[in-house]
């Protein structure tokens, strides 16, 4: 079939006009949690955090190692249901994660306990601990609740129990892009938390432990304790559900 070369703009014109709204329509309610040029709007100790090419920065280096994590504690309130994405790249060496329905720890400067979407770079994978990316870790709390590829729910009193599989941790493995940027995204919903990388459920928890699960709370990223690193994210986007 022969297609006429004076409709091509046009119609190409139409592809385009269809993947965006297809788009706007994916993201209909998010809003931007960083402004692309400032940290306004977050707190954190300026030695580890800066703003650089669009991107919040969060880097260690050899002249000012941490003697404990520290965050960098978005300053928009306290969500209880919502969704966020944000796309990140992480040095080989690095491990950090985004914070949420957390509280400040007041004894450490800028200290967060809560829930984590842990990542880690490649290095984690060559040393044989390939699980941190995408479980939940909740920080300075129960620490391990899901790791990668388990549904777990955890009752009073009780250790997290695995109820499925949301696949093979080789499986899972494949979509993290250890060399470049990735897409976080976490849905809370009352007491069940889902973490996706790259669209991929990762790990999802049911916490009915009402003595230590919280249902709001701060959002945070987190630069960690150990080796010079770097994690660059962008793209901050949070939707509160009602």
């Amino acid at each position: 079939m022969k297609v006429n070369k004076l409709l091509l703009p046009a119609m190409l014109l139409l592809v385009l006009s269809s993947a965006f709204t297809l788009i706007e329509r994916a993201d209909k309610g998010f809003k931007p949690m960083f402004d692309g040029k400032t940290l306004n709007g977050w707190e954190g100790d300026p030695k580890y955090w800066r703003v650089e090419d669009g991107e919040i920065v969060g880097e260690v280096t050899p002249a000012i190692l941490l003697k404990a994590n520290t965050f960098l504690i978005w300053k928009g309130g306290h969500p209880a249901d919502f969704e966020l994405k944000v796309n990140y790249r992480i040095s080989d060496n690095g491990n950090s994660g985004v914070n949420y329905r957390s509280v400040r720890i007041d004894s450490l400067p800028y200290a967060l306990k809560g829930y984590q979407q842990d990542i880690d770079g490649k290095d984690k994978y060559k040393l044989g601990y390939p699980r941190y990316s995408g479980q939940n870790y909740e920080e300075r709390g129960r620490q391990f609740l899901a790791l990668r590829g388990q549904n777990v729910v955890i009752e009073n009193g009780k250790p997290p129990q695995v109820i499925d599989s949301l696949g093979s941790k080789t499986e899972l493995l494949k979509s993290i892009n250890y060399d470049g940027w990735n897409q976080l995204h976490i849905i809370a919903k009352g007491n069940k938390l889902q973490h996706y990388l790259n669209g991929k459920l990762m790990s999802e928890v049911t916490d009915n432990d009402t003595a230590n699960r919280k249902l709001d709370g701060l959002i945070g990223v987190q630069v960690h304790v150990g080796p010079p690193m770097k994690v660059e994210y962008k793209d901050f986007m949070i939707k509160i559900l009602k």
